[in-house]
């Protein structure tokens, strides 16, 4: 019944007339999400010959025939050099429809969902069928009218605008003497206090502090500009996959008064300063203050030049057993911290268990937006006397010379809790981004062999990622996507944590799967000329996804967890490049290879032509078994030269 009376009120509406008198002339940069689910920013576009945007509407017939031809100019090998997008500005069309659509007409131009409405307010775009021109360079309009004329316009030829046929678009909120009625008090400033005072607080994160309305006025442009491009509030989860705790994102008549707001020129209005009354300031410890706080070794970033990552410990001070609950990290200077990863180490760890940060308990990861964890309830890390607290620092030079000096908070429990709080990655270190390359994929898993509930999850890349995916396949061979990061931002470091934890069953894999863009296109690309493979620094790239889970069948009197076969399950998620749940013997890494003495077919015990999780457990723990005698045989080896050996030099408690 609605589509028909939508469709009944398009034709009504309906007429073939020339474009409408307008007032924009210049587009300003936005970011959109396309039909399906990919984020789209309009000046990333910037070396293309022209940007062609065609306003489209559902469920109008008169545009088909204009859609096809907008459609077959977009596809022509002769266009590649130009960008084409349609854009929908209908409020009743959502996503599904408009991929219903696409596939019906078979479109390969990606549809922008423009669900605020504003892009489309912004454009003029009233009608659907019209053809809106950019040109990259000055990002002016040079052409608006029917599809008619569009290559002749590419040719950069100069024509007058061909009429076109469509239906009307509706702006119900676009009254801008409505928007000149926004309330500061009423209607702008619980939205900034909501979603904006967390970070633009006196010594918060954010670069300046929303103390009045003078400041919000001052920066009413860039806070237009950050909300279009969607940078702000730092919140990149698709909102319409997934449902989240911790979310910060902004709703579509939020977007919309924000917006409408500052476009009227940000009115001031009568009464009281909400902002100036509300005396937010930055608290240290968000989680009330900590049970235990471990002070961090201070260290001297440089002014400028490389900073290997620091790998500092601290003894643990507690002579006896306790289980955490939540953590939270305070940067001593955020401007230089660009991550600090933290847990537990036995007095027995290896110092090559410590270079490659293999915790015994891992507690928290602190990165801008992710500054303190509360674990679920009845959940806990278990932290035993003894051994040491071991830290990972990322330092980001910025000019000057500072004395970092940070602190993690401890949270504890007063009784023993039921559940372990486990945390784990999907991960792959054998990932290989070619050169130029606008939106290389790459694709690990992790695999679940019992039941259990996931609790968050956290995509991690650096520069070059630009998107990220976290998908269910289950046993019969369904996927389910439970988190989409379509618009990537290497400065936010969000955990994403689920209102209610997700169900995994037995034998379920979690996908993830991130894009990496190596093309000049990519503004934040260090060398695009480059071969990108694994590794720690912020030019290398990661494919990391960290999430946490409880076991269904595991309490902390029954552990039943193998931090082995985990091990093996990482190992195989991203060895399994065309994953069949397999490894082959063209995936298989050199070394085991060489290992491999009696034949492939030997540990290929059930003869599928590949090695499953199951029987690459068994390689990878004769392997390991085979190393630890090797080194407890070199242990134990009487040497020659002891009484040749220099002392050991030990430190003083106070050394850095």
């Amino acid at each position: 019944m609605h589509s028909l009376r939508l469709i009944t009120t398009s034709l009504a509406l309906a007429a073939v007339l020339l474009p409408p008198t307008v007032t924009a002339s210049r587009v300003d940069n936005f970011v959109l999400l396309g039909h399906k689910g990919n984020a789209h920013e309009l000046y990333y576009h910037q070396s293309a010959s022209a940007v062609a945007i065609m306003v489209q509407t559902n469920n109008c017939p008169l545009n088909d025939a204009d859609i096809n031809e907008f459609n077959q100019i977009a596809t022509d090998p002769e266009r590649s050099t130009a960008v084409f997008f349609m854009l929908n500005s209908t409020s009743a069309d959502d996503r599904s429809a408009l991929a219903e659509v696409a596939e019906r007409l078979n479109i390969s131009t990606p549809i922008l969902n423009d669900e605020t409405q504003l892009i489309g307010e912004s454009l003029d775009a009233l009608k659907s069928g019209e053809v809106i021109v950019v040109d990259p360079q000055t990002w002016a309009i040079t052409y608006r009218g029917g599809v008619d004329h569009l290559s002749a316009v590419l040719d950069a030829n100069e024509v007058d605008a061909a009429p076109f046929s469509g239906c009307d678009i509706d702006y119900p909120h676009a009254d801008k003497a409505q928007h000149a009625k926004i309330s500061y008090s009423r209607d702008v400033t619980p939205i900034l206090k909501e979603k904006c005072l967390i970070c633009h607080t006196p010594g918060g994160l954010g670069p300046w502090a929303m103390t009045d309305y003078k400041m919000v006025l001052g920066f009413s442009p860039m806070i237009r500009e950050v909300l279009r491009t969607k940078r702000m509030p730092p919140w990149h989860a698709d909102p319409h996959i997934g449902v989240w705790k911790n979310d910060i994102g902004l709703s579509v008549a939020q977007m919309q008064t924000l917006i409408h707001w500052i476009d009227a020129g940000s009115p001031r209005g009568n009464g009281p300063d909400p902002l100036a009354e509300s005396n937010i300031t930055h608290v240290d410890w968000p989680l009330g203050e900590p049970d235990l706080i471990i002070d961090i070794p201070e260290f001297t970033v440089p002014a400028s030049g490389v900073v290997d990552y620091q790998f500092p410990t601290v003894p643990n001070p507690l002579d006896t057993g306790v289980w955490i609950k939540a953590a939270s990290v305070q940067p001593g200077d955020r401007e230089v911290v660009h991550h600090i990863l933290a847990g537990t180490i036995s007095p027995s760890t290896t110092d090559e268990k410590r270079d490659r940060l293999e915790f015994d308990n891992y507690l928290i990861g602190y990165a801008p937006g992710n500054e303190s964890h509360t674990f679920p309830a009845d959940t806990g890390v278990y932290v035993p006397p003894g051994g040491e607290f071991l830290f990972q620092l990322h330092y980001t030079p910025v000019g000057r010379e500072t004395v970092d000096r940070s602190r993690i908070g401890l949270y504890l429990h007063h009784e023993k809790p039921r559940n372990f709080y486990r945390q784990d990655v999907v991960i792959d270190p054998t990932i290989s981004i070619p050169p130029n390359k606008s939106r290389h994929k790459e694709v690990a898993y992790y695999y679940f062999d019992k039941p259990a509930r996931l609790h968050d999850l956290l995509p991690h890349a650096h520069y070059r990622g630009i998107a990220s995916k976290f998908e269910l396949e289950r046993k019969d061979g369904s996927r389910e996507t439970i988190l989409s990061v379509p618009n990537y931002d290497f400065n936010w470091q969000r955990t994403y944590e689920f209102v209610e934890s997700r169900k995994i069953e037995p034998g379920t894999r979690l996908i993830h799967t991130t894009w990496y863009d190596n093309s000049a296109a990519n503004r934040g690309n260090p060398n695009p000329e480059r071969v990108v493979t694994w590794g720690l620094q912020s030019w290398d790239e990661m494919l990391y996804g960290a999430f946490s889970f409880t076991y269904v069948d595991e309490t902390t009197e029954a552990p039943i967890h193998d931090n082995a076969l985990a091990d093996t399950t990482k190992f195989v998620g991203f060895l399994d490049k065309n994953l069949d749940g397999k490894v082959s013997w063209r995936e298989l890494p050199r070394a085991i290879k060489k290992r491999l003495v009696q034949g492939f077919s030997a540990v290929d015990t059930n003869g599928d032509g590949g090695l499953n999780i199951k029987e690459m457990h068994q390689i990878t723990q004769r392997m390991r078994n085979s190393a630890e005698k090797t080194n407890n045989e070199s242990a134990n080896k009487p040497d020659d030269n002891f009484d040749k050996k220099p002392n050991k030099v030990v430190p003083s408690v106070d050394a850095r």
